[in-house]
């Protein structure tokens, strides 16, 4: 059973379900630790207070806000617990809105919400079936570590998820990274959207979906540990140069794609390519601007 990290109730109108709050993934990655190469001697980092050069303990420690270089103000644990908001206590809902409607951009760390003790156990499950039916997605309010948060209740499995959400104002715009305007053809959109579907699955599970990484991290240490040489690194695969034929390596893709899913080449079929354009008898400056076409362009959306 993991820990608790929290303990607290959900607020539905009128409806209290007293829940507690356990982390819903896992972190399976390699934890390396700094040493000392001459002796392996552990290297840590040690709390040290400016003024008195001296390596404080956890006790001596509180949390401050610098006003100025010259001001600390102070804050205890205490006012923080005590903050005059509705969301110290519970996790607030504010409205239900369809999950399609909120940017995935926003959407952070998923939580499980278990029901805490007998008497939660008919609102938690009411609050589960009646979100199950809607279709949609609850938005709250809820205040953990000393700052107000924004969150997504859902249901995964019976069983209710929070995933902590961005405010809007912490959302950056991508409005400086827009690519600049160019002209893209009807047959390259049609040659990208088949190698989307050549490369299209149900489900996000198989041994693709590995890391392969951490895999690769803990047989070098295993090897190391028994004083074996590491296993080879594979050469990597050649390059490719700069692709020029646009719908050349669109149809090159859709190849590889099938021929790495072990599907017959007669399945895969030659995409269309854009056609040329002539060029046209030389006129009159005045007839030829006259008879110019506009072009279709791929022009940046107007707000984000």
């Amino acid at each position: 059973m993991p820990r608790t990290i929290w303990s607290g109730a959900i607020s539905f109108g009128l409806v209290t379900v007293p829940i507690r709050v356990v982390s819903g993934t896992e972190d399976h990655s390699v934890r390396l630790h700094q040493y000392h190469l001459a002796d392996m001697g552990r290297v840590r980092v040690r709390k040290v207070c400016e003024i008195e050069g001296r390596e404080v303990q956890q006790s001596e420690i509180g949390k401050g806000y610098e006003w100025t270089k010259d001001q600390v103000i102070p804050i205890t644990d205490a006012e923080l617990s005590n903050l005059p908001l509705p969301t110290a206590k519970a996790i607030e809902i504010d409205s239900f809105v369809p999950l399609d409607s909120v940017d995935p951009i926003r959407i952070g760390e998923g939580y499980y919400l278990a029901p805490d003790g007998a008497v939660a156990a008919k609102p938690y499950k009411l609050l589960v079936q009646a979100l199950g039916r809607s279709s949609k997605v609850a938005v709250a309010k809820y205040a953990w570590s000393g700052r107000e948060r924004l969150g997504l209740l859902r249901v995964r499995d019976d069983v209710l998820v929070l995933h902590s959400m961005r405010w809007p104002d912490e959302i950056r715009s991508p409005e400086e990274l827009y690519p600049p305007t160019v002209d893209i053809d009807e047959g390259e959109i049609d040659g990208a959207l088949a190698l989307m579907e050549t490369m299209a699955r149900d489900d996000l599970t198989g041994p693709d979906f590995v890391d392969q990484y951490t895999e690769a991290l803990e047989r070098i240490i295993e090897a190391k540990r028994e004083h074996r040489e590491p296993p080879a690194v594979p050469e990597p695969e050649a390059e490719p140069g700069q692709v020029l034929d646009l719908m050349a390596a669109l149809n090159a893709s859709v190849e590889k794609a099938k021929a790495a899913r072990g599907e017959a080449e007669a399945d895969v079929h030659e995409m269309p390519v854009p056609k040329k354009k002539t060029a046209a008898k030389q006129q009159p400056a005045k007839e030829a601007t006259a008879q110019k076409t506009v072009k279709k362009s791929a022009r940046r959306p107007r707000s984000a």
